[in-house]
């Protein structure tokens, strides 16, 4: 089994565009052309191509590509806020620099103004193909031995009994154990200086969102490697980090 990850996006299509040509070269060297690509959702906000970035991911498996991306918290922030029920944000919530929804509204061309008129153009400016994308985003994805979900699991809970919540926001519960989930558990989230295996995690987060890469790694046979522009480096687990 050989399978693709692909960290935290956050609105740069380069730095996107660039771990998937990485893929690509890695696809070549073995000739492996099928194996599935799992995106690991935060596909938008404080960077200036979010519209750019749904609609290249959207197009993909339109176009045959075996491409699988998982729903970030920021994503679901930003569909929530689409959908207008009872659990959307609000706007001026999802414009703080935290959040960073400024440069998503930026990359759909929506102007300044009040609450309401944000929401208004911002219906009017999505595609629909792009809210539809956005609301089909599943939380996480299992293959034998791996689990891919966003933020994490919550630890000593089936997978099919999580909390919806947890997959896209847990943190330090997740973070600081030790268990032995059953399986890796691949995820984003939470930055670090650079891809990090652990002996029960994965994380893929190399803080796009703040300048990092966004990084692309391969994992088979229960190795996993970093892909980078001189080939694949293998990553040995490190120690977990401390409570």
């Amino acid at each position: 089994m050989r399978v693709y990850a692909i960290g935290d996006v956050h609105g740069h299509l380069d730095s996107l565009a660039t771990a998937h040509a990485l893929i690509a070269t890695d696809r070549r060297r073995t000739g492996d052309m099928a194996a599935p690509v799992v995106h690991l959702g935060d596909l938008i906000d404080r960077g200036p191509e979010s519209a750019e970035v749904i609609e290249y991911l959207r197009r993909g498996p339109a176009e045959g590509d075996n491409w699988i991306t998982l729903r970030g918290n920021h994503d679901d922030l930003f569909a929530a806020l689409l959908d207008g029920g009872d659990d959307a944000p609000d706007v001026r919530h999802w414009l703080n620099p935290r959040i960073g929804g400024q440069a998503t509204l930026d990359s759909y061309g929506v102007s300044p103004g009040d609450d309401d008129s944000i929401r208004a153009e911002l219906l009017a400016r999505v595609p629909d193909s792009h809210r539809r994308f956005l609301s089909a985003l599943p939380r996480s994805y299992v293959l034998p031995g791996l689990i891919f979900a966003h933020a994490g699991i919550r630890p000593g809970v089936a997978l099919d009994a999580q909390a919806p919540r947890d997959l896209i926001w847990i943190r330090d519960e997740f973070l600081t154990s030790t268990e032995d989930h059953g399986a890796l558990v691949v995820h984003g989230h939470t930055p670090v200086e650079r891809v990090t295996l652990y002996p029960n995690r994965l994380n893929m987060d190399s803080g796009a969102a703040w300048g990092g890469p966004v990084s692309a790694a391969v994992i088979e046979e229960g190795r996993v490697a970093l892909l980078t522009p001189d080939g694949r480096r293998w990553l040995q687990p490190e120690p977990p980090p401390v409570p």
